[in-house]
């Protein structure tokens, strides 16, 4: 009797015997479940973490809305003793500390921190000679490069907080009431 009957329990074993032998019996077998290992390895690896974790800098409270002059603006650069960085664009204030990698000192934008960067959006320039010192109306750029601007400001609108708009001189800045702030910051908890 060399054939076993299946209730005799030696089926169980030969069952185990003749998955082993086709998983391993075949050059082919062997080499997906080799590539089936290591994927099944990447997959576990990239879940644990690597390396040091970096601590993530403390958000600052909401700045309360006000308008700037431009010799107000210029305080807030990012090198000041709570880093804030505030940038105008097209007469409008945004804080963007959170980008503060791209706009903070140092960063691929960081000449634009605590300025009009209106005129440097709107021609495209990150020269040092785009940013004026004084309020600039931007009454000498085109429509393509007025629309420009437009397009940059939106771009500010949905990614960072308005905080108020950039005075021009002589210009009176306005009152902001309390609950106006507190609405919006409901507003924007309810949104996330």
């Amino acid at each position: 009797m060399a054939d076993s009957a299946p209730g005799d329990g030696q089926g169980e074993g030969s069952l185990v015997v003749r998955i082993c032998y086709e998983l391993f019996g075949s050059p082919l077998n062997l080499a997906l479940l080799a590539i089936c290992g290591f994927l099944i390895y990447k997959i576990i690896a990239s879940r644990r973490p690597t390396g040091p974790t970096i601590a993530k800098e403390p958000e600052l409270p909401p700045l309360k809305k006000q308008d700037f002059t431009l010799e107000q603006l210029r305080e807030y650069d990012g090198k000041g003793s709570d880093g804030r960085v505030l940038i105008a664009v097209n007469g409008k204030v945004f804080d963007v500390t959170r980008g503060k990698r791209f706009y903070g000192p140092g960063g691929p934008y960081g000449l634009f921190a605590g300025h009009d960067a209106s005129r440097a959006l709107a021609t495209f320039s990150l020269g040092e000679d785009a940013l004026k010192s004084e309020y600039d109306d931007l009454s000498d750029l085109n429509s393509l490069q007025m629309e420009s601007v437009r397009e940059w400001e939106m771009q500010f609108q949905e990614k960072y907080v308005y905080v108020g708009k950039l005075l021009k001189p002589g210009e009176q800045p306005t009152e902001y009431s309390d609950t106006e702030d507190e609405e919006k910051t409901d507003t924007e908890k309810k949104a996330e």
